[in-house]
This record gives C-alpha cells, sequence and structure tokens, in this order.
C-alpha cells in the first residue's frame, strides 16, 4: 500500500486493486501542489469524503465528473452532491459498511460538524461527520479519522476494526490538537503507523506535527511525517 499525503487532510492511497483519493481538498489549499493533480485523478477508482466541510470535500465534484469515480459518503452529502451533478455514488452513514471491490469502508463516528456554506450565504446541513476504517483484502487496515476530538468509544472502533494505520488530526481548533491525539493513538488504538495531518495548511492551525511527535515517542508506533507529496510504504 502506498499512501501520499497531499496536504490537509487529503491522501491518494493504493493498493493493487484500488486509487483512492480521500477529502481531495486541492483548489484553494495552500498546501496542494498544482503538479500533484494528474498523478493524483490518473486511474482514480473511488473518492471518500469524511464530511461535507469545503476543505474535505474539495475538488470532489469536478474529479469525479473528469474521471467516473466512484463518490462514498455519508446519504446527506451524497444526495447534495448529486445536485451538483455526481451521478457515481455509494452513499452510507454512521455505522454501515459499503464494499467496493477489494475494499470496504465503514462509517464511524467524528465529533464534528458537516455543512456547506454556498455563495448565497445558505448554510446546508450535510449530514454528521466521520471517519472511515477501511479493510483491504489483501493490505493492513486504515482508519481516517477525519475531522475529531478525542471520544471513549474509540476504544470501540479499535476493538472492532483493529486499525494498522491511522491518519490522525493534529491541527487544534477545529480538531483535537497534537497531545490529545496522541493520547487518543496510544489509549485506544495498537497502530503500528501513525500519519498526522490537518495542520500546516492554514496560519491558524498548528503549523507543524511537533507536539503530536513527541506525544507518541514512548509509543511503539511508527509515526511517519512526510512532506506534502510524500509516499509513506506500508
Amino acid at each position: 500500500m502506498k499512501i501520499k499525503w497531499l496536504g490537509h487532510s487529503a491522501f491518494h492511497v493504493e493498493t493493487a486493486k484500488a486509487k483512492i483519493l480521500i477529502d481531495p481538498f486541492f483548489t484553494g489549499n495552500p498546501a496542494f501542489r498544482d503538479e500533484e493533480r494528474r498523478d493524483a485523478t490518473a486511474g482514480l477508482t473511488h473518492i471518500l469524503l469524511t464530511h461535507g466541510h469545503g476543505d474535505h470535500v474539495g475538488d470532489a465534484v469536478a474529479i469525479a465528473k473528469e474521471t467516473g469515480a466512484t463518490v462514498v459518503g455519508n446519504f446527506d452529502l451524497c444526495m447534495w452532491l448529486g445536485r451538483q451533478g455526481v451521478t457515481k455514488m455509494e452513499p452510507g452513514n454512521t455505522g454501515g459498511t459499503i464494499h467496493l471491490g477489494g475494499f470496504s469502508a465503514t462509517f464511524v463516528n467524528a465529533l464534528h460538524s458537516s455543512a456547506q456554506i454556498t455563495e448565497d450565504g445558505v448554510s446546508h446541513s450535510l449530514g454528521n461527520a466521520n471517519g472511515l476504517v477501511l479493510h483491504f483484502d489483501d493490505e493492513p487496515t486504515l482508519y481516517h479519522m477525519g475531522d475529531t476530538d478525542i471520544f471513549s468509544d474509540m476504544a470501540l472502533i479499535g476493538e472492532l476494526h483493529q486499525p494498522a494505520i491511522g491518519i490522525v488530526p493534529i491541527g487544534d481548533r477545529f480538531t483535537m490538537g497534537g497531545a490529545v491525539a496522541a493520547l487518543a493513538c496510544q489509549r485506544f488504538f495498537k497502530f503500528s503507523t501513525a500519519i498526522p495531518c490537518h495542520y500546516g495548511s492554514f496560519p491558524i492551525i498548528d503549523q507543524t506535527p511537533e507536539t503530536f511527535v513527541v506525544g507518541m515517542e514512548s509509543a511503539p508506533t511508527k509515526v511517519e511525517t512526510p512532506h506534502v507529496g510524500g509516499v509513506v510504504e506500508v
């Protein structure tokens, strides 16, 4: 499995059977490098969305139309995307699992909001925020937490799914900060690899993963902090 960080919470995950974009926030993302777009969308099979905020939905509509990739998101978000012209979707909701050929995606809880504010200033509620647990046929299980704070039911997510790879928001202000994220990883999970995200993109969130890295120093988990465009192979 190859996991490429594209800035903020956007990731490209490549396996033998799928090429997946998670939360493809490209346009307007100051951390995203435009030269990455071609590789990120070439041969794309799926677009997975954790929630409806613009810095996570990002370019999903344009990329779905361009590539024909299947969009996976909560029901309310998918219905909204359908009105934007997306036709190939797999809607779900918290607790549900969708089998996608070569892997499955399970919607788990996240403590966050989910909405879009349109140009006319109207706020559209787009369901609940989620994390996504991806089970692959021949690869380790991956858990993208989405945007969230720590919560005690993470213990159940760990027990039920036993994810080996954690993609963890650490930027503070809109998600848990690095120290709390490190506590969540150590108390509730047995990750072999943790990849922090949701930092370094906007001035009002943490600019480096240092707090998380320090908090994880005593853990057996390998913490990967790739540069934007960098690849982690697991």
